[in-house]
């Protein structure tokens, strides 16, 4: 048998009376494949009253024989349970199930609003004069609108317990193809006999409705047509306190039925608009009781669970309504109710000894930018680099260096990647770490939590984030980006001072810093502060203790080139010092290429193996020249609080790294006004870059062409090689040209 999964349970919800012989025998035969014994199959067969045979069972068992094709496993049981209404665990976003457990996770409230010691207990007070057409009438007048599908089960079957007791469990689907008004209708008609209505009731075991209206299909979760209520009850505590802590807590209480056993029936309004909704609100709610010493059956969770009708006998017992309509009028006022007494707020502190003794700021984690503790706010265009730029960041915490010019204190960083496939995120701090050209000694620094496919909204991942991080001992939290945990409308200030007040829990809880990524809003930045640069409401301007932005320069023609022969120099000098270190290069031949060329033959002349590394440089170049073209500029500005503004940054986004670059300081930012002359002066650059590279095309091939005089096609290869580009570049030249064609590996001119 699988511990793990026991199938008993679910026998509770399979009536052995309403199935055929062979069905019957496919239990046992489940049974006894899983690991049963004859006994369990015996006492489940024993539901069946009318059907059932002492020994019976034990004389079919011995026949049950495993052969090929005829073995029949749990999974029967499964799915007759299943039929019958038994739903098997679920995730977060899925159905509610019977079996699954609560998870109470809310780090921010303690929610402890009474002192239990104190409570005595509020007396039931039984009706003295019985009626159980005016119980079950009244019960269901508080809960149910005559349109509404209801579901009642009278039936029922002994079930032993461990310790030997018998509990009445309720056996069938009861009647679910019943409205309110319709119930209501025949208790009025038959006066005051409730078996014409309900059928013969069994004394001994009361009787059961659920607690949401239905479909009228099912009695299934998936059935629920209202997510209207949630039952509480509590079997560890005695009635009369069940009574008065429920009532001192003013819960929303439609009904409070006595079930004729050791707990009270509380159907409290949910009013929730969907299951999920539904279940949000009830994790709230128990968390609330808990914390009041409730303890619930969290098996109650559920939408369509039964709860005891009022109007009924159980064991002697009268189970009646003790009263409805009691606490708050709704869900929303019991929870602001609850929400004001909890608000965690500091008490008021006098100031009369501010100038008796020092103030001490909280340590600067990013000089000038950042202290630990407070929020940063990253913001730039959406494909901006910007995770490149917080990897950079995470890595300069970590090995305590620079980032875009800011010397950051070492400390340990926890990424929390909500974007990025989480081996992609790995190889690009990989990269990171390569292309800033620092050891990676500290990488130890740095833990990820990588979420993509798993994120939650913000405020249900805040209390898994702080639990998770609180023995990290993290000088920064980064969180990237956040617009994949953003709950709300993005321009509501409401709806955003919610959403940013989790950053604040974060950074109070750790003492860490938090430090997250955005998007701009839409148009042209050139305009605006970098405070109003970032997308949806002002709060996002206004929460951060420090606010980044970067924005894109424009890159004309002549800015590019001059940036391509930077990165070009930059490379030969590189190279000339890691193989002839002795070798002076004069800062002033640093951005002319053919002077550069001059230094690396002179290093390389004496080099036994020259020849090869030449070819491998001039490959490598290629590449430089070729990654230099599509670099972009951007500038990172800063609207800070606690510290003062620092003058604007600028730098190129090299994959995988920013690196500042103050030849860029004098472009100014694209803004509406010169816009469209800019966007012009833009287009003639390209089409000018178009008719040259079209040009060096024709020159190529001609030379190909003369230096083949006996007419042998050219190739894609060989033109190539001749323009110093890549095979693939050389064929996207060709096809853009309208005078030559490509075909199967050669390039021909066009007639």
């Amino acid at each position: 048998m699988d511990e793990q999964f026991d199938l008993r349970p679910l026998l509770d919800y399979i009536d052995p009376a309403s199935c055929s012989y062979t069905e019957w025998a496919q239990v046992g035969m489940a049974l006894k494949h899983e690991g049963y014994s004859v006994s369990d199959w015996d006492q489940w067969s024993q539901r069946d009253g009318a059907r059932y045979h002492t020994g019976e069972c034990e004389r079919k068992w011995r026949t049950f024989k495993e052969e090929a094709g005829s073995v029949v496993t749990g999974a029967t049981i499964t799915q007759m349970a299943k039929d019958a209404g038994w739903q098997p665990a679920s995730h977060d976003d899925e159905v509610l199930d019977w079996d699954s457990t609560l998870e109470v996770d809310d780090l921010d409230r303690g929610y402890r609003l009474i002192d239990t010691d104190y409570i005595k207990g509020t007396k039931l007070q039984e009706p003295k004069n019985w009626d159980p057409v005016d119980q079950i009438k009244l019960f269901v007048q508080a809960l149910y609108k005559p349109e509404d599908y209801i579901n009642y089960v009278t039936q029922a079957y002994p079930k032993e317990e461990k310790d030997g007791t018998t509990k009445w469990v309720p056996s069938g689907n009861g009647v679910y193809t019943r409205t309110a008004g319709d119930l209501l209708k025949a208790l009025d008609s038959c006066k005051g006999d409730i078996s014409l209505v309900f059928g013969d009731p069994n004394p001994a075991a009361g009787a059961w409705m659920r607690i949401n209206p239905l479909d009228g299909d099912g009695i299934k979760n998936a059935n629920v047509a209202k997510f209207e209520y949630a039952l509480v009850e509590s079997d560890s505590l005695e009635l009369e306190r069940q009574n008065e802590l429920f009532r001192k807590l003013k819960l929303p209480i439609a009904t409070l039925t006595y079930s004729a056993g050791k707990s009270l029936h509380a159907l409290v309004k949910i009013d929730a608009k969907n299951k999920y909704e539904y279940k949000e609100r009830v994790q709230y709610l128990y968390t609330v009781l808990n914390q009041n010493g409730i303890e619930i059956d969290t098996q109650d969770k559920n939408p369509s669970r039964l709860s005891r009708l009022p109007g009924f006998e159980r064991n002697g017992d009268k189970q009646f309504l003790v009263d409805s309509n009691i606490g708050l009028a709704d869900w929303a006022s019991w929870k602001d109710y609850i929400e004001d007494l909890n608000d965690n707020l500091p008490d008021i502190e006098n100031l009369n000894d501010l100038f008796d003794k020092p103030i001490h700021l909280a340590p600067e984690l990013i000089h000038g930018i950042l202290r630990l503790g407070h929020k940063m706010l990253f913001a730039a265009p959406s494909k901006a680099g910007k995770s490149f730029g917080l990897m950079q960041l995470a890595i300069a915490i970590a090995e305590g260096t620079q980032w875009n010019g800011f010397q950051c204190e070492q400390g340990r960083v926890l990424y929390v990647n909500l974007e990025i496939d989480p081996n992609s995120a790995k190889k690009r701090l990989v990269d990171i770490y390569g292309a800033m050209g620092i050891t990676h000694s500290n990488v130890d620094n740095i833990d990820m939590w990588n979420l993509r496919g798993k994120t939650t909204p913000m405020d249900k991942l805040t209390p898994k984030l702080i639990r998770r991080a609180q023995d990290g001992h993290y000088s920064a939290i980064i969180i990237d980006p956040i617009y994949k945990v953003l709950t709300g409308d993005e321009n509501s200030a409401s709806d955003m001072a919610k959403f940013v007040n989790q950053f604040d829990k974060i950074a109070t809880e750790l003492g860490s810093s938090v430090i997250y990524a955005h998007h701009f809003s839409k148009g042209a930045q050139g305009g605006k502060s970098s405070m109003e640069r970032s997308s949806g409401s002002g709060v996002f301007s206004r929460d951060p203790d420090s606010i980044l932005t970067a924005t894109p320069l424009p890159v004309d023609e002549n800015l590019r080139t001059t940036h391509v022969i930077d990165e070009e120099c930059r490379f030969i000098a590189g190279e000339i010092a890691k193989y002839n270190p002795d070798r002076q290069v004069p800062e002033a031949d640093m951005m002319n290429v053919r002077k550069m060329d001059d230094h690396l033959m002179s290093a390389f002349v004496d080099l036994p193996n020259k020849q090869a590394l030449l070819q491998r440089i001039a490959k490598k170049r290629q590449q430089v020249k070729e990654q230099a073209a599509l670099h972009t500029a951007w500038r990172l500005e800063g609207t800070l609080r606690e510290f003062p503004s620092f003058a604007p940054i600028s730098y190129w986004f090299k994959y995988p790294v920013y690196e500042v670059d103050h030849k860029l300081d004098t472009v100014a930012i694209e803004n509406p006004e010169n816009h469209a002359k800019w966007k012009k002066s833009m287009q003639e650059a390209n089409q000018s870059k178009n008719e040259k590279a079209q040009s060096e095309l024709e020159a190529a091939y001609q030379q190909l062409v003369d230096f083949h005089d006996d007419g042998a096609p050219i190739s894609i290869v060989e033109l190539a090689a001749n323009l110093g580009i890549s095979r693939q570049a050389a064929y996207k030249r060709v096809n853009k040209s309208k005078q030559f064609e490509y075909s199967s590996g050669q390039v021909i001119k066009s007639k």
